[in-house]
Order: structure tokens, then sequence, then C-alpha cells
């Protein structure tokens, strides 16, 4: 019963010092610009909005390109598989001892709902960076 409650203790501990740390260094933040470490000069155009690296004060907002996104989403997708390949493509021979060929299954199957998305999006032309004007 000791050990139970020793658990949390530890429990209780981290979740301490996850609120500290970064109530911390916000604090050590604040108290560094009445010593002139971090000076504090705000005007008006400091505290306006900036959002997406557009000036706050401009006529007409610039359209930004989608296709930035499409492929940084595209990266994300293709770099969490590569994340998930590689432990299994490294155990795949403790894998296979103990399941056999169902571990090859599964592996399979998340290629193939990875895959066919990309390859909708390939034939469809959305990866080409300069689509052809017809």
């Amino acid at each position: 019963m000791e050990y139970y409650f020793h658990q949390y203790g530890v429990l209780l501990i981290y979740t301490v010092l996850a609120l500290f740390v970064p109530v911390g260094m916000l604090l050590v933040s604040y108290m560094a610009q009445f010593i002139k470490v971090r000076p504090s000069r705000p005007t008006q155009v400091k505290l306006s909005a900036y959002e997406s690296g557009l000036p706050p004060f401009s006529p007409k907002p610039v359209m930004f390109n989608f296709r930035y996104y499409y492929y940084a989403l595209l990266f994300v997708v293709f770099d969490v598989e590569t994340v998930i390949i590689y432990p299994w493509a490294v155990k795949y021979g403790l894998l296979s001892q103990q399941f056999g060929f169902i571990a090859l299954g599964a592996m399979l199957v998340f290629l193939f709902v990875v895959t066919i998305p990309f390859v909708y999006a390939w034939r469809k032309g959305d990866l080409e960076w300069i689509y052809n004007q017809k």
C-alpha cells in the first residue's frame, strides 16, 4: 500500500515541476525588465496584432499561396509514416517470431491507408507547383 502512494507522490512532484518551470520562466522574464536586462518600450504598433508574417497595417491583404500548407501537410504525413515504419522495421525479426504475418499485414494496411490519398492528390495534379493554364 505504501508503494501505491509513493507512485502518486512521484506524479505530484512531476506535476508541481511542470507548473513551476514555465511560471518561473515567465516571472524571471517579467522581473528582468525592472533591472534593465529586458527593456520594455511598448508602442501602438508593437501592441497591434501580427499574424502570418503580414504587416499589421496594410491597405490590402496579400494572398498567401495555399500550396505551402498542402506541402507541409504532406511532409508531416510522410514524416510520421517514417517514424512509425522505422522502429517496426528494426524490430520486425522479433515481431515475426511472435505474431507471424499479422505484423506484416498490419504494416501493409497502414501503408495502403497512407499511400492512397497521396496517389489521389498526385493524379488530381495537386502536387504540381505550376498549373497548366488551358
